[in-house]
């Protein structure tokens, strides 16, 4: 297959670009409309009990995104009531809002702070009614009083509304730090500008793919972070290793159109397989039933897929043009060296004493790795965004002030003739119940009860279960229901989502090497220095470590993107796993011994690797600048988990695993071996050893 795309290639070079020049034309025009179609939401299990609660209550009870006003001033005064009134009549006339409940016209007490310097005015947003308009018109100083405009309505846009500006931060401090890095990792303009030319192409595919999806189902705006980030990182990894080999194939005196097919067949098979590999860890995403996950794998798979074909069709016809031009506009006085005598000294000390060099290692990792003991899982609430926004001012305020507000309390549906009496006793008699309220509309009762300890405490969760086990006829919803539901969604399909992975990753590294061994080893090497990089976010990000530095409130991590964080870095670290082992194997097969062909193969590709993980991580990292505390930690998460990976895994435990495992690394039972030969993808072509 690679032979006839290397064929395909010097044989249509001009031709496959003008084809990719026009298909990206089409691409940008249309992909650039997926930012209109994608949504905020989607953390939830729309199949969930509380889910159904939510439809129950938007049906009956006129339900809908919740505004909250906060009303600053002291609210006994005559004239901030007198502009409290105003303001409430001027809300209950506005178009886009319904169902007003303000202090100011019913004075109840739990609308108004205990030191009265806060009131509360609440109301539902009607239709396609923006946000930003109603803050336009009502926010800020309004005589004696100032209004604040936050709630669950105002959540999902204030997030959305930060990442689209986090994006941009993101890519003006990523996008000059990477091309110069490029740069030098490529010692010239012409071939840094290769990786960036790719990843164009795989993120303007890729909005193209979310703009057509967009059209049909839900898919969650965050899935924009992963296209750029990924799409880059993937390109840079792609382009150094086609680069490098066709520098390596040029430098041995061979023909460009030869040098060019040499290199799909070699190179173009590892980055094949490499991005088989990330897609099978992202395509897991897909059986989570919330979409913000399944939006991630939609993302994923097809910024891979697009980035793997530019890599095997695009790039190789680039090289074929420009051939010994790829060295043009040199900054360096030499072309940096496709081999490292650094790593190759390393790899050669690490095979010679492997137990001397992983034990510190694998002690460091485990370490790193005990902080999952104490884990707490949550989902995103207001105090993802920073204290200076307004819907986290009104949140914070609400918390403080009114312990009483019910806008989070446990709420419990019936659909048909019930004793609301009786249900109301039984409700305000189970433990953690602080206070208990009704409404009637038609033929349904929408109960709301409020726990001693808050919505995300212990308590409440157990309320949720005495509740739902106390046999009275209630579909059970509201903030801690939610929550309690997507954990469970989740975690009930983990056990599938890491069987599929190591089953997957198993049958692809088995077709790569024909070795049974090498895909476990990579399983346990990835797991271990995955736990280590989430354990560490446990101390960050839950513990608050750093948290005054990067500017977020520590809270317990959220469930969806923890598994997000696992499938991507478990995939890009399957993509290095596949660069090494594809050296190694190659100077394996020509007869090399073990210790050989582990030195060669690593002092090849760790320069090669550590340079790519280093430009993903800056694209990565960049997110840690965010607004918001869980792309913050997906940003400074993979980019760690890559750096470990690329470094402390392949530099050292990788060799030493090589070294232990012996003669015994391309060991598979002869039935296996006979599958492998059948069916494994090999090099048809042998390149001659060097002298």
């Amino acid at each position: 297959m690679f032979g006839w795309i290397g064929r395909v290639v010097t044989g249509h070079a001009k031709a496959i670009l003008v084809l990719t020049a026009l298909l990206l034309a089409g691409a940008g025009a249309f992909g650039f409309t997926a930012f209109g179609k994608l949504k905020g939401e989607g953390f939830t299990d729309p199949s969930s009990e509380s889910a159904r609660a939510a439809e129950l209550a938007g049906r009956h009870f006129n339900g809908g995104d919740q505004l909250v006003f906060l009303v600053g001033g002291n609210v006994d005064d005559p004239a901030v009531r007198g502009a409290g009134t105003t303001l409430t009549n001027q809300l209950t006339n506005d178009r886009d809002l319904r169902d007003v409940v303000s202090y100011f016209s019913t004075n109840a007490p739990p609308m108004r702070s205990g030191d009265g310097q806060y009131a509360l005015v609440v109301a539902k947003v009607n239709g396609d009614a923006e946000v930003e308009d109603l803050r336009d018109r009502y926010s800020g100083q309004k005589g004696p009083i100032e209004v604040t405009i936050g709630g669950g309505g105002a959540v999902g846009t204030d997030i959305n509304a930060q990442v689209g500006k986090d994006l941009l931060v993101a890519e003006a401090i990523a996008v000059p730090l990477i091309l110069i890095l490029l740069v030098i990792a490529f010692g010239s303009l012409v071939s840094a500008l290769l990786p960036l030319a790719i990843g164009g192409i795989a993120i303007l595919g890729t909005f193209a793919e979310l703009a057509v999806l967009g059209s049909i189902t839900d898919v969650s705006v965050f899935a924009i972070n992963l296209t750029t980030a990924l799409g880059l990182g993937l390109a840079i990894d792609y382009a150094l290793l086609m680069v490098n080999r066709f520098r390596e194939e040029l430098g041995r005196g061979t023909a460009i159109d030869v040098a060019v097919r040499t290199t799909v067949r070699t190179a173009g098979r590892t980055i094949f397989f490499s991005g088989l590999a990330v897609t099978a860890a992202l395509a897991v995403l897909l059986i989570f039933p919330m979409y913000f996950l399944r939006s991630f794998a939609y993302a994923g798979i097809g910024v891979v897929v697009i980035a793997m074909a530019a890599a095997l069709f695009v790039l190789p016809a680039m090289l074929k043009l420009l051939g010994y031009r790829i060295n043009a506009g040199k900054v360096l006085r030499r072309t940096p060296s496709t081999d490292s005598r650094f790593w190759a000294r390393f790899a050669d000390s690490t095979m010679r004493r492997p137990a001397r060099a992983a034990i510190p290692v694998v002690l460091a990792l485990a370490l790193a790795a005990v902080p999952l003991l104490h884990v707490q899982f949550g989902s995103p609430d207001d105090r993802v965004l920073t204290t200076s926004s307004d819907t986290r001012v009104v949140g914070d305020a609400l918390r403080a002030h009114f312990p009483d507000d019910d806008s989070r309390a446990i709420s419990a549906i019936a659909v048909g003739p019930v004793n609301v009496a009786d249900y109301t006793e039984r409700l305000s008699a189970m433990p953690g119940a602080a206070r208990v309220t009704s409404k009637t509309r038609d033929n349904a009762v929408l109960f709301q009860v409020v726990a001693h300890d808050g919505p995300r405490s212990e308590q409440a969760e157990n309320l949720v279960e005495t509740i739902r086990g106390s046999g009275m006829d209630l579909q059970v919803g509201g903030d801690t229901a939610t929550l309690m539901d997507t954990n469970d969604a989740i975690g009930g399909r983990l056990p599938l989502a890491f069987l599929l992975i190591a089953l997957t990753t198993f049958v692809l590294l088995f077709l790569f090497t024909g070795s049974v061994l090498q895909p476990i080893r990579a399983l346990l090497f990835n797991v271990l220095g995955l736990s280590a990089t989430i354990g560490l976010m446990v101390l960050v990000f839950q513990d608050g470590w750093l948290s005054g530095f990067l500017g977020f409130t520590p809270l317990p991590l959220d469930t969806s993107m923890l598994v997000l964080l696992f499938c991507i870095t478990f995939g890009l670290s399957m993509d290095y796993e596949v660069f090494v082992l594809s050296r190694i194997k190659e100077m394996h097969d020509q007869g090399a011994s073990l210790h050989d062909a582990v030195v060669t193969g690593l002092s090849r590709t760790s320069r090669l690797i550590t340079t790519a993980a280093v430009l993903l991580a800056v694209s990565l990292l960049a997110f840690g600048t965010s607004g918001v505390s869980f792309i913050q930690l997906f940003g400074i998460g993979s980019g760690l988990a890559i750096l470990v990976d690329a470094t402390l895994i392949r530099g050292i435990l990788v060799p030493a695993g090589m070294r232990l495992l012996g003669t015994a690394a391309w060991w598979s039972p002869g039935f296996l071996r006979r599958v492998h030969n059948r069916v494994g993808i090999q090099e048809t072509e042998k390149v001659p050893a060097p002298a």
